[in-house]
């Protein structure tokens, strides 16, 4: 794979780490109105209408050609794939909701964060090797996730349990989006996830929770962040950022979304960081260069050339 290349498709997973970043300050804000159920359905429902209309501009220009390398698999291959990404991240999404009700901020930013580790781990039962850079670079992400996040001195409560049952949610997220994401339309895929996570919701929205028209109205700006931004544009960059690059190393990019929800706060909210913080910062920081840099056989052929 070319280099260049690689690094686009990192370029874009920054991206959904960024927009992600800024989401948890839209989830916190959204369980003042409604509950997770509610919150998780219409997030993923708007994400999954916005992106319509855009799959019917793609395939008007028909701009995407399909080769034998490209094409899917068979024509079930893209509505298999939505549906397996859609039901993980329906629970990842529910169980992330949850928790964030019941522990910190801070605490839920590291535990999600919990990811970059979880996925290495879980691939190497699929069979897939992680190099001792990429290793080093998990070790020191977690450090500096660490010193970002973990500032509280209680112990592990329900609401911590809940996200940590979410990063594992969404490691295996990640590693189904690695198996189908060569094989199928990236766009489409996205959407039927969201369609499929949203329906899932959208039972229990409605007889546990019964949201009321205010509720919605009252949690508009967090549900539409949610869904258009953090859903639609976001979990589709991600899709396709990850045809292009390995996924620990994606996992290790988008766990930056914990570092920009701090940045975030101090931005938007006017929360100060720490010196320990900001040391965290720069650790989460240096573990993604640490990802990137090419390995000493990539020198060596350049060299011979």
């Amino acid at each position: 794979m070319k280099q260049s290349i690689r690094m686009r498709a990192n370029a874009v997973l920054l991206l959904t780490a960024i927009i992600w970043g800024v989401a948890f300050v839209a989830q916190s804000v959204g369980m003042d109105y409604v509950g997770p159920f509610t919150f998780s359905s219409v997030r993923n429902l708007i994400g999954g209408v916005v992106l319509l209309p855009c799959i019917a501009l793609l395939d008007r220009l028909d701009n995407r050609s399909q080769t034998k390398e490209s094409a899917p698999k068979n024509k079930a291959w893209p509505i298999l794939g939505g549906v397996c990404c859609g039901v993980s991240l329906a629970v990842s999404e529910v169980l992330q909701q949850f928790g964030i009700a019941r522990t910190s901020v801070g605490k839920a930013g590291f535990l999600t964060a919990m990811y970059i580790l979880i996925v290495p781990l879980l691939g190497l039962l699929v069979g897939k090797r992680v190099s001792a850079k990429v290793w080093g670079a998990v070790a020191l992400a977690l450090c500096g996730m660490y010193l970002l996040c973990m500032t509280e001195s209680s112990g592990i409560a329900l609401g911590d349990l809940l996200v940590l049952a979410a990063a594992v949610g969404f490691s295996t997220h990640i590693l189904i989006i690695d198996y189908f994401s060569p094989g199928v339309d990236c766009v489409r895929m996205s959407c039927i996830q969201f369609f499929t996570a949203g329906a899932l919701c959208l039972i229990p929205m409605l007889f546990i929770e019964q949201p009321t028209f205010d509720a919605l109205l009252g949690a508009w700006a967090p549900i539409l962040y949610a869904g258009v931004l953090s859903s639609a544009v976001a979990y589709t960059l991600q899709v396709i950022g990850q045809k292009y690059t390995e996924p620990t190393v994606a996992s290790l990019i988008l766990s930056l979304e914990s570092v920009v929800a701090a940045l975030a706060g101090w931005v938007l909210l006017g929360e100060r960081l720490s010196v320990r913080e900001l040391t965290g910062c720069v650790l989460a920081f240096a573990a993604i260069i640490l990802a990137q840099l090419p390995d000493r056989r990539v020198f060596a052929s350049r060299a011979k050339d």
